[in-house]
């Protein structure tokens, strides 16, 4: 498909007034949002990812259409799976609820941003060299073989080569103020360790782009398609993150779901590759006679196993106990350590108290595997204590 420089030109220009939209009227100013508000955006930027996949249904035709919601629907997975990685950072740098807008925001930014950048990479190389789709599949099912591996890997944890990188080299105040890059300490202006979480997430976002932008060009070549879909994934995803905040906890087999669609599109860019094939050491530079996989077929695997993995992990005695467990963890820490406004600690706090009392609720079982969780009880035991010394001091808030 073709698209016109003027159809580019719009298209970005829309997708920077989205960006533009959000950031003053919702990021701008520093607030925590309400379920409500994140289900009505997450909503609006979904509905204007289906409506533009609609337009380009219409006016490309099946085919382009097709490709367009297999890319959107892969991204988006890819997507809310970096979600736990962000919820990681945020917790780690102890970002206070309210400011966390404005650092996932940046993430998206930049993640769009360097995103472009390896996708005019990534298509100038496949038009170039015919082995860049053998090296794509390659990709895919490295990333899916490491998915498959324990949550504990390093790329997701908060202490990963480019978060100590930066902690290296990037000095910073112990202390937020505010939402600011910036502030001074001892007469002197240093940075916050907004700016250093800021970094962390961009750095981090670098990684993702590494397995998402493979796992679209396996789906579509259309550079404009592989554009649009990337850019519509991200947008939205900041209300995403409070919308699904006491949900991604639950996903406990998102990642392999993602295991099993990211080998899928590494098989299918492999097929193709021996489809297309010139590289003189396979068949002699001859084109390898094997099947392919149609873009309607990988549309259907693609929502059937997200359909499978989001459906088991909330069926899931498993995911409940993960669920609240790791609830329960991130509460007591922002109870504890991160946040100071009296009014959001005591709601802060008896969330805690419901996920105490639903994780007493769960089978013996996974009861038992909650107790052996030594921090976590250590973390419930503190917050009890400090939440009874406030009310002793008269500190806490009450309605």
């Amino acid at each position: 498909m073709q698209v016109p420089g003027l159809v580019w030109i719009l298209t970005v220009v829309g997708i920077m007034g989205l960006v533009a939209f959000d950031f003053y009227f919702h990021v701008r100013k520093a607030h925590i949002p309400t379920l409500k508000e994140a289900g009505i955006w997450s909503s609006i930027y979904i509905g204007i990812a289906v409506l533009f996949g609609a337009g380009v249904w219409l006016f490309g035709g099946q085919d382009m259409g097709a490709e367009y919601f297999a890319g959107y629907v892969t991204e988006k997975a890819l997507s809310v799976d970096n979600l736990f990685v962000f919820l990681v950072l945020l917790g780690s740098f102890k970002v206070p609820r309210a400011d966390q807008q404005k650092v996932l925001l940046f993430g998206i930014v930049f993640s769009l941003i360097a995103r472009t950048g390896f996708i005019f990479l990534g298509a100038a190389l496949i038009n170039r060299f015919a082995f860049v789709f053998y090296l794509f599949g390659l990709i895919l099912l490295i990333t899916a073989g490491n998915l498959l591996k324990s949550d504990d890997d390093d790329d997701r944890s908060a202490n990963n080569v480019i978060i100590r990188t930066a902690r290296r080299f990037l000095r910073t105040s112990e202390e937020y103020d505010g939402d600011k890059l910036f502030t001074q300490q001892d007469g002197k202006r240093v940075m916050t360790p907004m700016l250093l979480v800021m970094v962390a997430i961009g750095g981090t976002d670098i990684l993702f782009a590494l397995d998402s932008i493979p796992a679209i060009f396996g789906l579509t070549q259309s550079v404009y398609l592989v554009f649009t879909a990337t850019a519509f994934s991200l947008l939205g995803l900041r209300q995403l993150y409070f919308l699904l905040d006491g949900l991604l906890d639950r996903l406990v087999y998102l990642s392999y779901g993602l295991a099993a669609i990211l080998a899928f599109i590494g098989v299918k860019l492999i097929l193709h590759a021996l489809h297309e094939n010139n590289v003189p050491f396979i068949n002699s530079g001859d084109h390898v006679d094997v099947i392919e996989i149609s873009t309607g077929a990988s549309l259907g695997f693609i929502i059937g196993v997200l359909i499978i993995t989001v459906i088991g992990s909330l069926l899931s005695p498993r995911g409940r106990a993960q669920t609240y467990s790791s609830a329960a963890r991130r509460h007591a820490a922002e109870f504890l350590d991160i946040e100071t406004d009296p009014r959001y600690c005591d709601e802060i706090y008896h969330k805690l108290l419901d996920e105490v009392d639903h994780i007493k609720a769960l089978p013996e079982k996974h009861r038992a595997e909650v107790r052996k969780q030594e921090e976590l009880m250590t973390l419930l035991e503190r917050a009890h204590r400090v939440h009874d010394e406030r009310v002793a001091a008269g500190s806490c808030y009450r309605p």
